[in-house]
């Protein structure tokens, strides 16, 4: 994760998220002077930043002195709709675990990143690194380009302008970057093969509202040497059904 340094003139707001933003998930728990360097403010500020956001439960301070996220802020996510898509995705993503035998990934687009909040391991896949809160690239995985085809377009450029390689297999021309999207467009999946970690590949659907906006993207991964081609149907048809759910879930929460 890139460390996000506080600047002159930001709120205190802002400035708060900043050391909550020294939190990862390499980095679960901190001390005060990890904090601090990493959210790029002196350890007296940042220790009484700290001591409020203490006291407000968003971190919590362990006996031996360290600092972990607090559960003011576990119960606040819980109320984020990414938590409600999350819920009405689980039992489709558990059918297509089932059907593949391979990870499945849930992601939404988070500024110019996919954010992973849901990953279902299987049983005849590779480890994987990926965690729920995990981001990723848009431009070289399945779950990111599938966000990227249907994002905004100041999105779309600020990615095409920065192709980072991850492996010999990423793509870094913004030509061929910008045609495998309006590929996506019109096809609705998008495939990634050894493009951010070697030995992976992956596949990728988006998922739509009622209005046709994309809520997120699911993915199957696998080893290389795996052909996904037969899990696409399943793919496309978890995409459906978790559209279904979200729309039926809505509707409830909005009668409620």
């Amino acid at each position: 994760m890139a460390v996000i340094r506080t600047a002159p003139g930001e709120s205190v707001t802002l400035r708060a998220l900043g050391l909550l933003d020294a939190f990862d998930e390499q980095h679960r728990v901190l001390s005060l002077s990890q904090i601090a360097r990493r959210s790029g403010v002196p350890v007296a500020t940042a220790q009484r930043r700290l001591l409020d956001l203490a006291e407000g439960r968003l971190v919590q301070r362990r006996p031996d002195g360290l600092f972990e996220i607090g559960s003011r802020m576990w119960h606040l996510g819980l109320l984020s709709r990414h938590t409600a898509l999350r819920e009405a995705a689980l039992p489709h993503l558990q059918d297509l675990v089932a059907r593949s035998g391979h990870t499945v990934h849930l992601g939404v687009l988070d500024g110019d990143l996919a954010l992973i909040i849901d990953r279902i391991a299987g049983s005849r896949t590779l480890p994987t690194r990926h965690l729920p809160g995990a981001r990723l690239p848009l431009h070289c995985t399945a779950i990111g380009k599938v966000l990227l085809a249907f994002a905004p377009r100041d999105v779309q450029d600020r990615a095409l302008a920065s192709l980072s390689r991850h492996t010999p297999f990423t793509i870094t021309d913004p030509a061929v970057m910008r045609a495998q999207l309006d590929a996506v467009v019109r096809t609705r999946i998008v495939d990634s093969h050894q493009q951010h970690r070697m030995g992976v590949t992956s596949v990728a659907v988006p998922v739509f509202d009622q209005n046709g906006d994309v809520l997120a993207g699911i993915a199957i991964m696998a080893p290389v040497a795996a052909s996904l081609d037969a899990h696409r149907q399943s793919l496309r048809a978890c995409a459906q059904a978790v559209a279904r759910n979200v729309e039926i879930l809505e509707h409830r929460w909005y009668d409620e």
